[in-house]
């Protein structure tokens, strides 16, 4: 790879096409494939199959390339990833990195096994905006954290193999687990189809952080009339909040209920002070996350969003679904071990103790 490595986009639509345009314009990176079964009928990416840019399939691509991005529908990850890396080639899979946790799993064991690189596209890790929330949370600037609130709404896209909690949910999930710095210890998930009598197109699910006392709510929706990305951070002495479609994506709300003394008469007070919005140096996301993922492959540097953040958020994911099914709350235990063999589930990543504040977090061994 020392004159940069080769990459292949596999599934060219509407997420792959970015990934397209930004890897093309990634340093490290000295050519950029497509790849997708119907690329010959695509009028914009057509001309590439006859320039040596553009496939039909991976098999064929692979003498081109060293590295694959995977933007494909969710239940084609874990095939497509494990073909990838039994080839050799580092990996970059959109969210989610699969749809079960077995396959999660298996997807680590084999980029393990064939010292590959395996990254997952939890784009909003790679945001600004979603670290100044996770510095505001972590540096206790906001005091102690109530909860988090996360509303991801539109209308649409509706998608054909998997309902709105697997489409949109993965995104709130990594950067709850993100800026609170652990996975969630439950999680209870409620939802409702009303166009689509398959998938639900409304979902709300409750992910509750034990060891932090705290717990997020998420809201996703295919069927809102108006474009929603919001997460607001409450603490016990001020509030936050994130907003991907305003110009000012944090303010910072000095804002809070001061509670009496023990034993006092005295009613609870509310504190009204400024809202602040500190300015965020932009740079997109997703090419944030195209240089980092060409710098793990040509180091072969842990990334920050490994197969084992990818796990956690899948293990969240699946959880919600059983919690759907079931109606009752869940435990993430429950899915690291529900009908695993001993084999597979002894390939579950390590919990490593980390302390923040005087509270042990359970965060991921790479």
């Amino acid at each position: 790879m020392g004159t940069g490595i080769r990459v292949g986009v596999i599934g060219v639509g509407y997420w792959g096409a970015k990934q397209l345009r930004v890897m093309r314009g990634t340093p490290g990176v000295s050519s950029v494939v497509a790849v997708d079964a119907r690329i010959e009928h695509l009028p914009d990416l057509a001309h590439l199959v006859a320039e040596g840019r553009g496939f039909t399939s991976l098999q064929a691509a692979l003498p081109h390339v060293d590295a694959f991005v995977i933007a494909t529908p969710p239940a084609t990850h874990a095939h497509l990833g494990l073909q990838a890396i039994e080839a050799g080639k580092h990996v970059l899979i959109e969210k989610p990195l699969a749809t079960t946790t077995a396959d999660a799993l298996l997807l680590i064991a084999a980029a393990r096994e064939a010292g590959v690189t395996l990254m997952v596209g939890h784009t909003f890790e790679y945001n600004a905006a979603v670290w100044m929330l996770r510095d505001l949370v972590q540096s206790r600037e906001l005091g102690d954290l109530y909860h988090l609130t996360s509303s991801r709404l539109n209308m649409g896209l509706y998608q054909s193999d998997v309902n709105v909690v697997f489409d949109l949910a993965p995104h709130d999930v990594s950067i709850a687990n993100h800026v609170l710095g652990q996975a969630p210890s439950s999680v209870t998930a409620w939802g409702s189809h009303h166009v689509d009598p398959t998938f639900e197109d409304v979902a709300f699910l409750r992910l509750d952080y034990a060891d932090l006392g705290a717990h997020a709510t998420i809201h996703v929706s295919w069927l809102d009339p108006v474009k929603t990305r919001r997460i607001t951070a409450v603490g016990s002495k001020k509030m936050a909040v994130y907003d991907d479609t305003a110009e000012e994506r944090i303010r910072i709300h000095d804002k809070a209920v001061l509670l009496p003394d023990a034993g006092s008469p005295a009613r609870k007070q509310y504190h009204q002070g400024a809202i602040t919005s500190p300015p965020i140096a932009f740079d997109e996301p997703l090419a944030v996350q195209a240089r980092h993922f060409v710098d793990c492959a040509v180091t072969g540097a842990t990334p920050r969003t490994d197969g084992a953040n990818g796990l956690a958020v899948v293990q969240v994911i699946e959880a919600a679904q059983l919690s759907l099914a079931e109606e009752r709350r869940v435990q993430l235990d429950e899915i690291l071990t529900r009908s695993l063999p001993h084999s597979v589930a002894a390939l579950i990543p390590t919990p490593v103790p980390s302390q923040r504040n005087g509270k042990v977090l359970r965060t991921f061994a790479s």
